[in-house]
């Protein structure tokens, strides 16, 4: 414990603390008060204080502490932070995520809301140990109350430090534990450094069943972004005020023309940010029927197709195309609002729910192959290749049941070059008249060739799947689009790190 100090308000709060730890507090005004008893760089300081209220002892003590070249816990800046709701809020995301993942995983979730208290990272809720470190990790303050409101998605409904004369003796005797551990290792606080060059929004949803990026996904992208000098931050449909704060945007949430995506990558246009994916790649692959006509002018090979507006249409399309029928309203995603139709009396009813809810349709040859294949296209390159089977006794790769669940299908990744070199090239063909972007072209190779069914403007990038060949590679050229884009050079993606 040599080297360290820690500050409180009152003797009284010295005495409270366990001998071997009291020996080592003073109150904070003497701290402030008397310079020359603690000159010198090299001591660690934990500030106890009851208060941390701007320009109060507490505040003082902190920001003194870091002229003096201390190293301290919290910091001011830690103090504001806590203190100002519009910065606290850019944590919670995260804190949210990571308290969702945690209670998903009890076997009792928990039936109200709650107060987790947070002493030096550990806690006397035998739930959340894990989510404990992180709040800790996340604020850097000593003692803290999380309140979290109880719902489908837990929430954090606020975060107040906590001063030791409020603690019960069983908060108390955490808190002293935590200490002892906290002051008997290497101080632990993050190497001071400049603030990131630029700032990446993520949007995501944290209530989407199948959202493009899991958590783990996310947390890959962050550490690669913060090798790079970027600070990637997840935002949620709530943060379109404050969007011009960032200086890109990463769309990790399901697009739609008439969801809050496309808002967020209009106002980012509008904002001259890089973004993926952008308005015109949404617009251009979220509708089934656009794609086919662009495949058709492009010269891409697609499985034979037919576009759909009466009923009368349908006369001898079976004979056409070939039994059975596969038919698409035009913004379906993840295998939603995709039908097989065996016969004439299959293919009409399901024909006239969908013309019921669109002025068109789409028919298509069915073409059965035990996995499509995915080429994920970045900048105009080929980024991953992965193949993704069959739901289990299903004909797509995403089965959706009844009680609004869904049955996926395993996968297979590739290095590229290991992948067949026409699926590469129909798939880096079909990305290039969308745009620049993120793509995510799923294929079928059959006897008769390689044809593409969609070109996905937001496709997944998940953890252990698409990452599964290049690793960190993969976000690494991520954060390198945007670089490009905000650094004005031209290099892009033009050259892909594939050694993982």
């Amino acid at each position: 414990m040599k080297g360290w100090t820690l500050l409180v308000d009152r003797r009284a709060d010295r005495d409270a603390l366990d001998p071997d730890l009291a020996r080592l507090a003073v109150t904070a005004r003497h701290y402030v008060t008397r310079p020359e008893e603690y000159a010198g760089p090299g001591r660690k300081v934990v500030n106890l204080s009851r208060s941390y209220a701007y320009l109060g002892t507490g505040y003082y003590a902190s920001l003194l502490a870091e002229a003096r070249g201390h190293k301290v816990l919290p910091t001011v800046a830690a103090m504001v932070e806590l203190s100002q709701r519009a910065l606290l809020r850019r944590r919670l995301p995260g804190l949210e995520d990571e308290l969702n993942r945690r209670a998903r995983r009890l076997t009792e979730p928990p039936a109200e809301g709650f107060t987790l208290f947070v002493a030096f990272g550990e806690t006397d809720d035998a739930r959340f140990p894990a989510f404990a470190r992180r709040v800790f990790e996340a604020l850097r303050v000593p003692l803290v109350e999380v309140r979290v409101r109880h719902g489908e998605w837990l929430t954090i409904g606020g975060v107040h430090a906590v001063g030791l004369d409020a603690l019960d003796d069983g908060r108390r005797a955490v808190a002293m534990r935590a200490l002892r551990r906290f002051v008997r290792g290497p101080f632990a606080s993050p190497r001071p450094k400049g603030p990131p060059r630029w700032r990446l929004a993520v949007l995501v949803d944290p209530k989407e069943a199948l959202p493009p990026s899991g958590p783990r996904a996310l947390k890959r992208l962050a550490r690669a972004g913060a090798a790079m000098d970027v600070a990637v931050e997840t935002i949620g449909a709530a943060d379109l005020p404050r969007l011009a704060e960032f200086d890109a945007l990463f769309i990790r949430r399901t697009t739609a023309i008439d969801d809050v995506t496309f808002r967020f990558a209009r106002r980012a246009e509008q904002e001259g940010m890089p973004v993926i994916d952008d308005p015109t790649s949404i617009l251009r692959c979220t509708n089934k029927v656009y794609l086919a006509e662009l495949m058709r002018s492009a010269r891409v090979p697609m499985p034979r197709t037919r576009v759909i507006d009466r009923m009368r249409d349908l006369e001898g399309l079976g004979d056409d195309l070939g039994w059975p029928v596969v038919l698409k309203i035009p913004d379906g995603s993840f295998s939603r609002g995709v039908e097989k139709a065996g016969d004439p009396a299959a293919l009409a009813r399901i024909a006239r729910g969908m013309l019921a809810d669109s002025d068109l349709i789409l028919a298509q040859e069915y073409m059965y192959t035990e996995y499509d294949w995915r080429v994920g296209v970045l900048g105009g390159e080929p980024l991953f290749v992965c193949q993704y089977l069959m739901a289990k006794k299903h004909w797509q790769i995403v089965r959706h049941t009844a009680d609004g669940g869904a049955d996926e299908g395993g996968f297979r990744t590739f290095a590229v070059a290991e992948a067949p070199a026409e699926v590469v090239d129909v798939a880096v063909r079909a990305a290039r008249p969308i745009g620049d972007g993120l793509y995510g072209v799923d294929l079928k190779q059959t006897p008769s060739g390689v044809h593409v069914i969609e070109v996905n403007d937001n496709p997944n990038l998940d953890a252990g799947v698409e990452d599964a060949v290049l690793g960190d590679a993969l976000w690494r050229a991520v954060i390198t689009w945007f670089l490009a884009r905000l650094e004005g050079t031209a290099a892009g993606t033009a050259r892909i790190d594939r050694t993982g």
